[in-house]
């Protein structure tokens, strides 16, 4: 899945991709938000671990759970 992670004064959005479902990554953010001085962690694909301390989150975009068909493979 795609997150989208804007940034209070950074003009280019993170861009990460997870394993983890939208549930998971809103319940990581629930939980980064009501700590105090809360930091907002994620882990993408390759395991690299992105840390955004919520003061500085701008917005998170989160995508959808399942990927969309693409090309002339895809069903309609």
């Amino acid at each position: 899945m795609e997150v989208k992670i804007g940034v209070r004064s950074v003009h280019r959005e993170l861009v990460v991709e997870t394993e983890m479902s939208s549930e998971q990554v809103e319940e990581e953010i629930r939980n980064a938000l009501a700590a105090d001085r809360g930091v907002f962690s994620i882990t993408d694909m390759k395991g690299r671990r992105v840390l955004v301390p919520v003061a500085s989150l701008g917005f998170v975009e989160i995508g959808e759970d399942e990927p969309r068909p693409v090309g002339f493979g895809g069903t309609l």
